[in-house]
């Protein structure tokens, strides 16, 4: 017998789950629709037996009021009225003989004596015996009393009827539905037991993956399409093997290869400079000059790059805890104090003095390029500003600076490595280009984004993270 997939597998589980809860969801159906129509049709029928028994009590009324004209006035009309009213009065009292049940509290015997009353009142009006057409008349009020009783009766009696069998259907459902549900979780255990163990696997694996560990390999048991799954994921693993060993590979051969070269040069192009192989001219001590200008530079942009990659590398490892917010602004700007005073520059914190929740090591490094970029990039005497708020559960960090802005073109690209921006700081050297690319790593890696935020003068950049309380 050729074994199952997982596809298949799972959904003849689902197949026949669905079957057992639709069957016992059909017979809740038949069970609703037979009660609702029960239901309904004793509601109709106590709305009519109401109506009939209401009706009747007024036509009594009527009916006493002709008898005691004709009593009085003794006018024939008045007694063929008589007889008008009570002819009427047969439809509803059919309807309400049809209604009655056997037992003590029917309502044929009111209607049956109700009727008799109005006969009685009808043949002592024609005999002329006014004493017993009252009579008949006083028995009809009280048939009235007892037909709205036995009415009140009957409407609870078939209200009893409908909860008892709603309720002998409920149990009969619930049974079904018990049945349904333990034959359901058999199942699903069945089915479980087959299906989880690899996923377990295969869930273990790419959390290997996740955390860099390739020298397991993948290997799954169980439906074919899983195995092949986990033959692509066991793939995937050795070409990420390959990567990362590729990546540590130009690490290396960047960290040792360039810098030992880029030391040499730098130790030859001092030795030019302090002119101990010979004199100079003007003209060699240029270019001496400029040289050692791109030696710097260049070995600046290799050590940039390595930090950038470290960063990134150490982004995911969180250590997470409470520190206070307005304390850690100020303790990025005490760090940032001599560049500041070098450049005449003034920053100022403005944070609530409350704790928020996140990894302060990796927030200060980002806060440190922050204001860093600013400082560059700020004229001489101008003032940089560093706020904090927290609000929905959103901590917002802003940094703004009174220098040349960021162009419109350059508002997305500036956080991408080694790129800069077509403005450049009014003194120094252009920095890497990686600041804030490495603020944008670190922010990413706490659940939060940076952006620049449009002002009106200077550049003003905005941290967006969740407090985790």
């Amino acid at each position: 017998m050729p074994r199952l997939s997982f596809r298949l597998s799972l959904l003849l589980g689902f197949l026949l789950v669905a079957l057992l809860l639709g069957a016992a969801a059909l017979r809740g159906l038949f069970v609703l629709e037979d009660f609702a129509a029960r239901s309904r049709a004793g509601a109709e029928a106590a709305v009519q037996a109401t109506a009939d028994i209401q009706g009747l009590a007024e036509r009594s009324v009527d009916l006493e009021r002709s008898a005691r004209q004709f009593l009085v006035l003794r006018d024939a009309a008045l007694r063929e009225r008589f007889a008008a009213i009570r002819a009427e009065t047969t439809p509803a009292l059919a309807r309400l003989r049809a209604l009655d049940v056997a037992g003590s509290d029917g309502i044929a015997g009111p209607a049956l004596a109700w009727e008799e009353a109005a006969g009685a009142a009808e043949a002592a009006l024609a005999a002329g015996d006014g004493p017993a057409a009252l009579a008949a008349l006083v028995r009809l009020g009280a048939e009235n009393a007892a037909l709205a009783e036995a009415g009140r009766r009957s409407i609870d009696r078939h209200n009893g009827e409908l909860l008892q069998s709603l309720e002998d259907g409920r149990l009969a459902l619930l049974a079904q539905v018990l049945t349904a549900i333990v034959a359901a979780l058999a199942i699903g255990a069945a089915f479980g037991w087959w299906l989880v163990r690899p996923v377990t696997r295969l869930e273990a694996a790419i959390e290997r993956l996740g955390s860099g560990r390739f020298d397991t390999p993948v290997d799954i048991r169980g439906p074919d399409d899983l195995e092949r799954l986990g033959r692509r994921l066991d793939w995937l693993r050795q070409r990420l093997a390959e990567l990362e060993a590729d990546r540590v590979r130009v690490l290396r051969h960047v960290s040792h290869e360039l810098k030992t070269p880029l030391a040499a040069l730098r130790e030859g192009v001092a030795l030019l400079q302090e002119q101990v192989v010979g004199p100079l001219g003007a003209e060699q001590r240029e270019v001496a000059g400029i040289l050692e200008h791109n030696v710097r530079a260049l070995q600046r942009q290799i050590e940039a790059l390595l930090d950038y990659h470290a960063t990134v590398f150490d982004a995911a490892r969180l250590q997470r805890r409470r520190v206070p917010l307005h304390e850690l602004l100020q303790s990025c700007v005490d760090a940032q104090r001599l560049q500041l005073q070098a450049r005449g520059l003034s920053a100022t914190v403005e944070a609530p003095p409350r704790t928020v929740t996140l990894d302060p090591d990796k927030l200060r490094v980002a806060l440190d390029n922050l204001l860093a970029n600013a400082i560059a990039y700020s004229p001489q005497g101008g003032r940089i500003r560093l706020s904090g708020t927290v609000a929905g559960g959103v901590l917002t960090i802003d940094c703004a600076d009174e220098g040349p802005g960021v162009d419109a073109a350059d508002a997305e690209r500036i956080f991408e490595p080694f790129v800069q921006g077509v403005r450049r700081p009014p003194a120094g050297a252009p920095g890497s280009g990686i600041g804030l690319s490495i603020v944008r790593e670190l922010v990413a890696a706490q659940g939060g984004r940076v952006f620049l935020v449009p002002a009106a003068a200077g550049a003003r950049f905005r941290m967006e993270l969740p407090d985790e309380h």
